[in-house]
């Protein structure tokens, strides 16, 4: 399929040898905006192809890890919450992780999984970290459609913070595809990151509010663990959804002023290894 809409649409392409500093030539992968549908819309078909569950997988993961957190961390640990029943506060963060999970984890591999249309077609490889960032919102929308169920059933409604969710939605995909940038260039030639990327994955989630609040992390810290955006995605997602939570403060500018350099950085790292993918992977 993806080989077809090549053939269909031929774009002009000028081939000129690089001068000065390098041209992320973003407008390109804006002209193969078709392609980045069919991608994710192809890595959707295979995950859940032949699959007992389906899309409920997008569902099942969240929801046993909510369940595991609530034994652990409610009846146990017995963690703060500022108020929120324990479900809704872990499963507010959980929504939003998993999407940053599935989508770095995506994006990292992309490259040497799609190996034979680098190798065989032309089209900005920009493409493929993109398309795997955005692939992920088809999970995310089911997982947080679950979300909804639960904060319904527990009859907690809506306030206005809620229209700023989109905002914090997007730092996560910004987030996700500036580690992604990075992580998927570096993989094409050292495969180990593929291999660490799992126990990286562990490790930053327990960095994370995921299964506790930020306010337990001392006031001289703040700024320091605000270096770390999912922090500041994930409290705002529960600022937004639920009742009683803190908003995000200043040091949230921390997270976004990080998540700019490392995309912007990683845009230029992407670029200046693209060359060498076709060789190397």
């Amino acid at each position: 399929m993806v080989s077809s809409i090549f053939k269909k649409n031929r774009w002009p392409i000028e081939i000129r040898p690089p001068s000065g500093w390098l041209k992320l030539e973003l407008g390109a992968v804006w002209k193969h905006a078709e392609i980045i549908y069919i991608l994710a819309l192809r890595d959707i078909k295979v995950r859940y192809k032949q699959s007992l569950a389906g899309v409920g997988w997008a569902i099942i993961q969240p929801l046993l890890t909510m369940i595991v957190f609530t034994a652990v961390f409610a009846g146990v640990v017995r963690v703060p919450t500022d108020g929120s029943p324990y479900p809704l506060f872990s499963l507010a963060a959980l929504v939003p992780w998993s999407y940053f999970v599935h989508a770095i984890t995506k994006s990292t591999t992309c490259l040497v999984v799609d190996k034979d249309l680098i190798t065989r077609v032309y089209f900005p490889r920009l493409v493929l970290p993109v398309s795997a960032v955005v692939g992920g919102l088809v999970d995310f929308g089911i997982a947080f459609a679950l979300l909804v169920i639960l904060l319904l059933a527990y009859g907690v409604a809506p306030t206005a913070a809620v229209l700023l969710l989109p905002l914090f939605l997007l730092l996560a995909m910004l987030t996700a595809l500036a580690l992604g940038l990075w992580l998927s260039a570096v993989n094409v030639q050292y495969r180990d990151v593929n291999n660490a990327l799992p126990f990286f994955t562990q490790v930053l989630m327990f960095i994370s509010p995921v299964a506790y609040p930020s306010s337990v992390i001392p006031e001289k810290w703040q700024m320091v663990y605000a270096l770390n955006p999912m922090a500041t995605v994930i409290n705002g997602f529960r600022w937004a959804l639920l009742e009683g939570q803190p908003p995000p403060g200043i040091y949230s500018l921390v997270s976004v002023a990080v998540v700019l350099v490392a995309l912007i950085s990683g845009l230029y790292f992407f670029r200046w290894q693209e060359n060498r993918f076709a060789d190397v992977v």
